[in-house]
């Protein structure tokens, strides 16, 4: 057992994990273990990010991730890891709240094209245009008109993206429907956490079924060569985060990449590149 002679004594992590070794058997703090881990791998992949936004900075890239998925897969959890040493300055996280009556009669576009990237920036969008594709059919909040026409729309959209030197990366995060539901009732108990919890959330529960059918015709009608899909599984939550960086890492030639050491190119069994026979949990 450790005493406190042994904390007082302690200066570092790994002094830490040896001494852990050494007191008792290595199977009663695997979770440590695995915790302090993951907390190297994050710093590291953290460095890469903020050599990755300097070289955007410079080069004038612009740079937009989008992050979908259900309700509590884990996208704002993963958003705050990427942005958490970066310039505020050249980066923005993007979360619109439901369109205005004005906004309504707009192009459904026109509210996202203002929050585009500029010249240097990356910016991280919590949600897209992708309500319109999943959320908005599934809940009633688009007829079906509307569903139909953002659909053909969406690949135009990106192609003229592309074409304009923006580079788009597209996140699904994927979650299944048991641990939703545990993560829900995490929600609930945390005040801290209770006011992410909404009825949709509770009615996306209910009508699972339906929002893997817009899913899946979502990911048939836009995955495309030019803004491919990735699906990143997140059931458990920290790998999702390491691996969405990595997959995010692995797509630029920065200056100054892979000087931390840590390995940059994603796990294929948590991030995959969407194809209709890739088994997906959700």
């Amino acid at each position: 057992m450790l005493t406190i002679q042994d904390f007082k004594e302690l200066k570092t992590k790994e002094g830490f994990i040896n001494l852990l070794k050494t007191k008792q058997p290595e199977e009663q703090f695997k979770d440590t273990l695995n915790t302090l881990a993951y907390e190297k791998e994050l710093k590291m992949l953290q460095a890469e990010l903020v050599d990755l936004q300097q070289w955007v900075a410079k080069h004038k890239k612009r740079v937009c991730v989008i992050f979908e998925g259900r309700d509590a897969a884990g996208k704002g959890s993963a958003i705050r890891r990427f942005i958490e040493h970066l310039n505020p300055r050249s980066m923005r996280v993007v979360a619109l709240t439901k369109p205005t009556d004005v906004e309504k009669g707009q192009w459904y576009f026109r509210r996202y094209i203002k929050e585009m990237p500029n010249p240097g920036e990356i910016v991280f969008f919590d949600r897209s245009w992708y309500n319109r594709a999943v959320v908005e059919p599934v809940m009633g909040f688009c007829n079906e008109e509307e569903y139909d026409k953002f659909m053909v729309q969406v690949p135009e959209f990106e192609h003229m993206l592309y074409e304009d030197g923006v580079d788009l990366i597209k996140f699904w995060f994927s979650i299944s429907k048991e641990e939703q539901v545990r993560r829900f009732n995490s929600r609930l108990q945390s005040p801290l956490k209770r006011w992410k919890f909404s009825p949709v959330d509770q009615e996306g529960q209910k009508r699972w079924d339906d929002y893997t059918y817009y899913k899946e015709q979502m990911f048939s009608k836009t995955h495309t060569t030019f803004s491919p899909w990735i699906i990143i599984k997140t059931n458990i939550k920290k790998e999702a985060r390491l691996e969405s960086m990595r997959y995010v890492l692995s797509k630029f030639k920065y200056e100054n990449k892979g000087n931390s050491g840590i390995e940059l190119f994603p796990d294929p069994n948590i991030a995959q590149r969407y194809h209709r026979l890739v088994k997906q949990i959700d």
